[in-house]
């Protein structure tokens, strides 16, 4: 008997994109350069593009708990399963296929909740299916293991980086705010010391900028070369402004945005293990929440040092 229901090959809510895709690929590939960054194996992709369609549970529950659904242990058996679906051979009635393929299936929401603290070896993607490794550090002082927090492909996990930075973690794109005086070129004397990085509000709106006044300016960063910051104003007569930055320049971060986790920040994860088949690294960890102090500067920024705008997933 044929079930009722046949897979689809649409893309269902909640599974990755094809670019989250690709960008994990890229953080397995640079976690297996070399060097002292852990090597990860594993399977890429952990959603079926149709295993998602028959789940009608939405990513969030009422009462606030992340339904994170189905991950597949092996890719390769699920897509030869897909294949011998397509082309009619695979009806659900041989059991030889049908109990490997179900053997596959893993319940993330089965795994025991835990939690997790370390420190980012690595980070790629977006909020919705991105990808963090990390050493965690163990309670008792022993070796670390070399894991990968995986978000939720929704979006959904909640995510919180702050903490004080160098200058160089300013990309163009990024929205910024810092107290100022400029003329009516848009040019500071006085050298910035302080620069806020947020995640923007839907409902924030820049205001113009008074030429001869002190105030709070907020603007997307342009570029930073030399030691000089422009930064665009999308309010007022005065669009463009010229910012020095003093050599002990910072930048304070509260954002919820995973582009501006760097290699060693303190990450602390509330999320779900897997260290069996088809995990990556020591183990998977299904991240519900992810909390990441930025690493201090102990050194000064070299006046007008770039940060790469792709690297930190700049617009």
């Amino acid at each position: 008997m044929r079930p009722s229901r046949a897979p689809r090959r649409s893309r269902p809510f909640g599974e990755p994109s094809p670019g989250s895709r690709a960008l994990l690929v890229g953080l397995l590939l640079t976690l297996a350069g070399g060097g002292d960054v852990p090597v990860v194996q594993g399977q890429v992709v952990p959603y079926n593009p149709y295993a998602d369609s028959q789940d009608p549970t939405p990513p969030v529950l009422p009462d606030g708990t992340i339904h994170w659904g189905t991950f597949f242990k092996s890719a390769s058996i699920q897509k030869a399963y897909e294949r011998l679906w397509n082309l009619g051979a695979c009806r659900n009635t041989n059991k030889a296929i049908t109990i490997p393929v179900e053997n596959n299936k893993l319940s993330i929401d089965s795994l025991q909740e835990d939690e997790f603290r370390g420190v980012v070896k690595a980070v790629t993607g977006t909020n919705a299916g991105g990808a963090v490794a990390f050493v965690e550090m163990p309670k008792d002082g022993s070796a670390g293991a070399e894991r990968v927090a995986l978000l939720h492909p929704a979006g959904v996990s909640r995510v919180d980086v702050s903490g004080t930075a160098g200058v160089s973690l300013l990309a163009p794109g990024m929205i910024v705010r810092f107290q100022a005086n400029v003329d009516s070129k848009g040019k500071s004397s006085a050298p910035i010391r302080v620069l806020h990085v947020a995640t923007p509000s839907g409902d924030a709106k820049t205001s113009a900028v008074t030429p001869g006044v002190d105030e709070m300016v907020i603007g997307k960063v342009v570029q930073l070369k030399r030691g000089i910051l422009s930064v665009r104003v999308d309010a007022g007569k005065i669009r463009r402004l010229t910012l020095p930055l003093a050599d002990d320049a910072v930048v304070e971060v509260a954002t919820s945005q995973i582009g501006l986790i760097r290699p060693g920040d303190t990450i602390e994860i509330k999320g779900r293990l897997w260290t069996g088949e088809g995990a990556l690294g020591d183990g998977t960890v299904f991240a519900d929440e992810l909390s990441v102090t930025k690493k201090p500067s102990v050194t000064v920024d070299r006046p007008g040092e770039r940060a790469d705008a792709a690297a930190l997933g700049a617009r």
